[in-house]
């Protein structure tokens, strides 16, 4: 296994019933990087998540976290790691402050050490002005920055976050978006599981695409849109003879009546930019501007699983709703 990965899983199977939920998934997670897993309603992504978190038993396979077998070292792997569920798991009862002194107390921290801590987190979670006063009155963006601090107490190196922004608003998921850059800055691994794919093309180093409890897909974002047909170059020209003598050089059929920009397939990569521009240079032709087009993640997830995002899908039933 590579020395440098915070999570490594080989072959892992888990069943519920007669039903295979993973299906020997395999991944490897570098550390101080956030790895992305997107996949359909069901496809097991809450289920690796507890998994690895060592709430639920495997059937099969290999799992090491920060270097522990979550086999043989489950208490190892627990004091090294972090989960932030679906929903907040905050004490409605006690205050922001207290919260934290409550996780604290269960890490076994010193007295000092933990009330340093707490207002580390509040502070740098934005939460210092409302730390006395009880969950309650945080609003979903709040309540979910506190529910990560209070994993975060005990310093962990690898942190879980299953679906961490569902439910809150753009300007919260922004708020929680830099809480999960400021982490990685510091060297934390992250494996986020998100329906949001703007969420994993903003934040994740690498993505993964999982269905029927397997990795359809990984790669960076742009590696994954580069595997989904439908990307061009639009080059726009400064008049007419330019752009006669570049759909010539390319092979391309002319423009409409009119028009001063030319339609180009490709692939979006690099080297076919750089092959398309040489061509056109080769022939003479200065181009006044270009565009790249390239298909987006929910291509990418479409063209995958057969299925349009699960958050696609909510949005489509809200429209069309009475």
């Amino acid at each position: 296994m590579h020395p440098t990965a915070a999570i490594e899983v080989t072959g892992l199977r888990k069943s519920f019933g007669t039903k295979a939920v993973l299906d020997g998934l395999d991944l490897s997670v570098p550390e101080g990087t956030v790895f992305a897993l997107l996949g359909p309603n069901g496809a097991g992504k809450t289920t690796t998540v507890d998994i690895l978190s060592t709430l639920t038993p495997a059937d099969g396979g290999e799992v090491r976290i920060a270097g522990h077998d979550l086999h043989r070292e489950p208490e190892a792997v627990r004091a090294a790691i972090a989960l932030t569920g679906q929903f907040s798991a905050v004490d409605n009862l006690l205050t922001g402050r207290e919260n934290l002194r409550l996780m604290s107390d269960l890490n076994h921290l010193g007295r000092q050490q933990g009330r340093r801590r707490a207002a580390a987190l509040l502070e740098r979670f934005d939460l210092a002005e409302a730390a006395d006063e009880v969950p309650a009155t945080y609003s979903g963006g709040m309540r979910r920055r506190l529910d990560l601090a209070m994993g975060l107490m005990a310093d962990p190196r690898v942190v879980f976050l299953d679906e961490p922004t569902t439910g809150l608003d753009p300007r919260s998921c922004r708020a929680m978006w830099d809480v999960v850059r400021g982490l990685v800055a510091d060297g934390v691994t992250i494996l986020l599981t998100t329906q949001y794919l703007e969420e994993a093309d903003q934040l994740a180093d690498r993505i993964g695409v999982l269905d029927a409890g397997r990795l359809v897909a990984e790669g960076t974002a742009g590696e994954l849109k580069r595997m989904v047909p439908g990307s061009s170059v639009r080059l726009e020209f400064a008049g007419p003879e330019p752009l006669a003598r570049a759909a010539t050089a390319l092979g391309v059929p002319p423009a409409e009546e009119g028009a001063l920009a030319l339609e180009v397939p490709g692939d979006g990569s690099v080297a076919t930019l750089k092959s398309l521009l040489a061509r056109l240079d080769d022939a003479g032709v200065d181009v006044a501007g270009l565009t790249v087009d390239t298909p987006d993640l929910d291509d990418v997830f479409l063209a995958l699983t057969g299925r349009p995002t699960p958050a696609e899908v909510t949005a489509r039933a809200r429209w069309h709703s009475p």
